[in-house]
């Protein structure tokens, strides 16, 4: 089924304007339970209760909160709140372009596709540019009532989006606590570049399944044909006390014999 547009908009810089389709990137794949009632399998429903008296509190009554000190709490009224949110808006804003290097991989966080909306010649020129200057813009938008910072790129030749944490919420390496170690043995360094050189391979994301969800997926199917699943319990080896040259051998073994079954299957 061929992917649906969610959001139309306008990237701008300069007097160029280029109109594109937002395209969702990822995929909600999570399983979504139903709450049903034990003795019936009626469905629940959730609502508000006040602690104090237990009866439930209807949604117009219900105000949003954010406690400032030791049971002080600020109280926002809906009005407030949507007085508050951007005006609509298509334009997609570049605000520089910089080299893809200096955006790091914490600040990204969801991405999309870009598909061109009416002429495609400005679209196309936009990603060869990009392609050619090997660049990525730096955006400003406004999208469903919320403000949003992205990286501009190109994958497989189509414009790409990736919206950007803001500055508070990314955590700067230089707080952490420098590890420090004792200068490593020639043999040992010797063998964790080997143990490296031995899992080196191309990365192939269809290898990396949810296996918890595969699971429960399994045991859905399963039981919605009248059956049952006995889940045996894994017993947790305890880990002996090691020497770091032993745990390398051990490593650098095991990844040599995956190699070796992994050549005899393909």
């Amino acid at each position: 089924m061929a992917a649906r547009a969610i959001w139309k908009g306008i990237i701008r810089f300069g007097g160029i304007s280029v109109p594109v389709k937002l395209y969702s990137a990822v995929e909600d794949r999570n399983i979504h339970f139903r709450l049903l009632h034990e003795k019936d399998h009626t469905p629940v429903e959730q609502r508000m209760v006040n602690p104090a008296t237990g009866e439930a509190v209807p949604g117009d009554q219900v105000r949003r909160g954010v406690e400032t000190g030791e049971g002080e709490i600020v109280i926002l009224t809906p009005d407030e709140l949507e007085s508050l949110e951007p005006d609509a808006s298509r334009d997609i804003e570049i605000l520089r372009f910089v080299d893809p290097e200096r955006i790091s991989h914490q600040w990204y966080d969801r991405p999309y596709y870009m598909g061109p909306d009416g002429d495609p010649a400005p679209y196309f020129a936009l990603v060869k540019a990009l392609e050619k200057e090997r660049k990525e813009g730096v955006a400003r938008w406004k999208m469903r009532k919320k403000s949003y910072v992205g990286a501009l790129g190109i994958d497989n030749g189509y414009l790409t989006i990736i919206t950007l944490r803001h500055a508070g919420e990314v955590v700067d390496a230089a707080s952490l606590p420098r590890p420090s170690s004792r200068d490593l043995e020639p043999q040992e360094l010797r063998m964790a570049e080997q143990l490296v050189s031995a899992l080196e391979a191309e990365f192939d994301p269809a290898a990396y399944r949810d296996e918890y969800r595969d699971q429960v997926m399994a045991l859905i199917e399963t039981k919605a044909q009248g059956g049952t699943i006995r889940m045996a319990k894994v017993r947790e080896p305890r880990p002996k006390a090691a020497s770091l040259t032993d745990m390398l051998e051990r490593s650098l073994k095991q990844a040599k014999e995956e190699n070796k079954r992994a050549g005899s299957t393909r």
